[in-house]
């Protein structure tokens, strides 16, 4: 079996997800083969191994999506907060930009979209009265409201 290992790897690596452990796959086909041979069932060891780590392969993507372990992020990828203080300050600015959200979306269009432009866009007045269309008093109107 070892002359098609480097065959068997590269067939896996190029068709199945990265994150499989493919020595493990590899190994367990193996052991199916041997098995398979020990038993006399075997007619072509080759063709056997493949069909076994590609069963194999599938089973383990199965089980992960099924296991939820292609969403999960390694820990050493985690941000972990363990300041108590740090997490009810990002709790509060979570809660103001959720204020603020509403507030923006409560006001009438024309106001908004000014409002939106100026401060989220940085664009200078002039610049809004050239985009517009609109008189450099409304700019400032929509503004103050």
């Amino acid at each position: 079996m070892q002359p098609h290992e480097d065959e068997l790897r590269g067939w896996l690596e190029n068709r199945f997800p990265a994150g499989l452990d493919i020595d493990d796959i590899i190994q367990e086909a193996f052991v199916a083969t041997y098995q398979a041979h020990e038993k006399g069932t075997l007619k072509s060891p080759k063709a056997f191994s493949f069909g076994a780590a590609r069963n194999l392969a599938l089973a383990s993507v199965r089980s992960r999506r099924i296991r939820g372990y292609d969403n999960l992020l390694q820990t050493e990828d985690c941000e972990l907060r363990d300041e108590e203080a740090g997490v009810r300050e990002e709790v509060t600015r979570n809660q103001e930009l959720q204020i603020l959200t509403v507030a923006i979306q409560a006001l009438p269009d024309p106001c908004r979209q000014v409002f939106t432009i100026r401060k989220i866009y940085g664009m200078k007045q002039r610049e809004i009265v050239k985009k517009l269309g609109i008189s450099t008093h409304t700019v400032n109107a929509q503004i103050t409201i």
